[in-house]
């Protein structure tokens, strides 16, 4: 299958992504993981990213597609794939057509994760990361630690990221309602989208999404 997930920040893509692509047996790529891949690898489509990242510059769709279109023409993913943040807007929705028409492919679905903003807000504004080990992180509501404000595990301070605060969580999801949510419109029209509620555990909505692609 070749799957499109879609879904605002906080909606869980990245988590959904990883198991939906452990259960079809497909790679999940992500726009983050393309980045780093060609510019740790040196790639002409990485350096080019690196020197729009390094002046604080948004890489151009340009560059974004092709590393995508790399991506898509290895081995592991000639049965299928899923995309993770691309495309994220509609000029690039046109272009992965484009490049998949050009391979004689077609995308089989797009899985919209439907989540409230208000939901948006309570799953990120409530993080706390430790700053002795950034992989120790809990929730206010969600995995709230033992002692308010100390990580359970090394006894670190806790604390909330800005990036997390929920006036960026708001700008996020203004970003996302103005750039991104117009391609499930696109894909509407095209009778590929599949929309799910993202709320419940982990593992509940895996099955939920997978029941929905089956269909």
């Amino acid at each position: 299958m070749r799957i499109v997930l879609v879904g605002p920040p906080g909606a869980g893509k990245g988590t959904q992504a990883a198991f939906l692509a452990k259960n079809l047996d497909i790679p999940h790529i992500s726009t983050g993981d393309l980045f780093r891949a060609n510019i740790s690898q040196g790639t002409e489509l990485g350096l080019k990213a690196k020197a729009f990242m390094d002046a604080g510059d948004l890489v151009p769709d340009e560059v974004t597609i092709g590393m995508a279109k790399d991506r898509m023409e290895q081995p592991d993913a000639v049965n299928g794939f899923l995309l993770d943040g691309f495309p994220r807007n509609v000029a690039q929705a046109e272009a992965l057509d484009a490049v998949l028409k050009a391979e004689g492919m077609e995308l089989d679905a797009v899985l919209d994760l439907e989540v409230p903003e208000d939901e948006v807000v309570k799953r990120i504004a409530g993080r706390r990361i430790c700053r002795k080990d950034s992989a120790h992180v809990f929730h206010v509501t969600y995995n709230a630690p033992k002692t308010e404000g100390v990580c359970d595990v090394c006894g670190g301070e806790l604390y909330q990221r800005d990036d997390d605060s929920e006036e960026t969580v708001r700008r996020r999801l203004e970003v996302y309602h103005t750039q991104t949510e117009p391609i499930i419109d696109y894909y509407r029209a095209q009778n590929l989208v599949v929309t799910i509620s993202a709320l419940g555990k982990v593992d509940e909505v895996t099955a939920k999404a997978m029941a929905a692609l089956k269909k």
